[in-house]
């Protein structure tokens, strides 16, 4: 029997793969496409953008080296980001609440990131089924079966990271709530016999928006229908030549189209992340429009989150109700994420009040606070979970401390514990029963912020800091009992 089923072997469900790997949990995962390389995963049409906490989340796992980053992200960001068709100037962002986090959003394919991960997880001894289709599951106290045609695996527990139609979430009977769609919206590969004619980047315009990329004759539509297109036919060129025209205003032509798909901005999500010995992540769990590049970001902060947790499930020293803490933290991520959407949607959609709107909106992001506002948002560096401490560093983002020798917080993190930043040096004795769940390490660091000591999860995000008599009742909550604690309830 596996520790761990994984359903789906996108970036999400390859990640966790990783997380539960790290951490000695035995892990399969079954992915239905026979094979990994796909145009759609390729550039143009697979380019993606990751943000700072992605970013942060490779780092901390030595895993940005192979994306072709510098393993130091602690850089001015670059403008990848925009928000409703508007990109932002980084050069007025001004964060004062955390020192050094990473700011450098990085520009990627799926297909690469893809393959680091495929690379990562066959040097941990992942095993990866291809060509397999979950078509039923059933779950009693103690384990869950997948059924994939003939094929039976069980687990004492499965994850779906089976993509926004998930046949997991569906099989194990999750309720999925939320907005219907406004608009079709169009990615495609073509051939444009007069480019010229059409913006470099997003244009938003009375009717809708487009895109077009410095890459071919690659290009993006919204088109505000009510999403009755998505689906209901094939993409052709006529059919995309009209729409390109009619938001554009121009009398654009299109000689090929060599690829097309569509999508819609439907916004919904997972009452709950968890059922029984069941979880979701990625777009298994929530689904919005890819307006602004979120999509596969949060599903890695899913997967760092959960990750650390179900691994300490697996092993038998979760303290009560840890895994629930998956969805008491990650589902209101969620559900800010689905809101961005449904407010870029709004401001885009076409009507004698858009312009209006999209003036306010410029106003704004040409002044410091509206474009810090705004980055915030999309970075998730305004996210903050309820870790049970008042200290305004406790449930963020951890900043990445810098010991006196040049080791770095983000280095400590790559085997998947929790670190202990004993700055003071007087937590050695209260450490040793989380030995190996804590990594302690002691002295002074470079700018402790005034600190005696920080406790950080596997995730990178604070649990505690503060004085040193507080540390063993927060290490108990996200850690459990100390081992000799444990030892002695497990009879030993």
């Amino acid at each position: 029997m596996h520790d761990v089923v994984i359903v789906g072997g996108g970036p999400v469900g390859l990640f966790l793969a990783c997380e539960l790997r790290l951490a000695g949990c035995e892990v399969v995962v079954l992915e239905r496409q026979p094979q990994p390389d796909t145009p759609w995963k390729a550039l143009p049409l697979g380019m993606r953008g990751l943000n700072a906490g992605s970013v942060e989340a490779f780092y901390r796992r030595g895993m940005l080296s192979a994306l072709g980053v510098e393993d130091d992200p602690h850089t001015s960001p670059r403008g990848l980001s925009h928000v409703a068709g508007m990109t932002m100037d980084h050069t007025k962002v001004t964060l004062t609440t955390l020192p050094t986090p990473a700011l450098e959003g990085v520009r990627t394919s799926l297909e690469e990131v893809e393959t680091v991960l495929s690379e990562r997880a066959d040097k941990l001894g992942v095993r990866i089924e291809r060509g397999v289709v979950v078509d039923a599951l059933a779950q009693d106290d103690d384990a869950v079966v997948a059924r994939a045609g003939e094929r039976v695996y069980r687990a004492r527990w499965l994850v779906g990271c089976d993509g926004g139609r998930s046949a997991v979430r569906g099989l194990a009977g999750f309720e999925f709530a939320g907005t219907g769609p406004q608009l079709t919206g169009y990615t495609a590969l073509t051939t444009i016999a007069d480019p010229e004619k059409l913006n470099l980047g997003f244009t938003v315009t009375p009717q809708g928006m487009y895109l077009r990329t410095p890459i071919g004759g690659h290009i993006g539509l919204l088109d505000f229908d009510g999403g009755a297109y998505d689906r209901s036919q094939p993409p052709t060129r006529e059919h995309l030549q009209a729409v390109l025209r009619r938001i554009s205003g121009t009398d654009v032509t299109l000689t090929g189209v060599h690829l097309a798909s569509t999508f819609t901005d439907r916004a919904m999500q997972a009452t709950t992340y968890r059922r029984g010995r069941v979880l979701l992540a990625g777009d298994a769990a929530h689904i919005h429009s890819p307006l602004g590049g979120q999509g596969l970001n949060l599903g890695i902060g899913d997967a760092m989150n959960l990750g650390w947790k179900l691994a300490a499930t697996v092993h038998g020293y979760a303290p009560g109700g840890l895994l629930d803490t998956y969805t008491t933290e990650r589902h209101p991520v969620g559900a800010r994420i689905l809101d961005w959407s449904r407010a870029q949607v709004a401001v885009m959609r076409p009507g004698e009040n858009a312009p209006a709107l999209q003036g306010v909106l410029r106003d704004l992001l040409a002044t410091g606070d509206g474009t810090t506002y705004v980055f915030e948002r999309v970075s998730g560096l305004c996210n903050r979970y309820d870790v049970g401490s008042g200290h305004p560093l406790a449930g963020r983002d951890a900043p990445d401390f810098s010991l006196e020798d040049g080791t770095r917080l983000g280095e400590l993190l790559q085997e998947g514990r929790g670190v202990l930043l004993d700055f003071r040096g007087a937590l050695e004795q209260a450490a040793r029963g989380w030995t190996g769940r804590i990594r302690r390490v002691a002295g002074p660091a470079r700018d402790d912020l005034g600190l005696d000591a920080v406790l950080v999860r596997p995730d990178g995000v604070v649990a505690w800091a503060g004085e040193p008599g507080e540390f063993e009742r927060a290490a108990g909550r996200w850690f459990g009992e100390p081992e000799a604690a444990r030892q002695v309830a497990l009879g030993a």
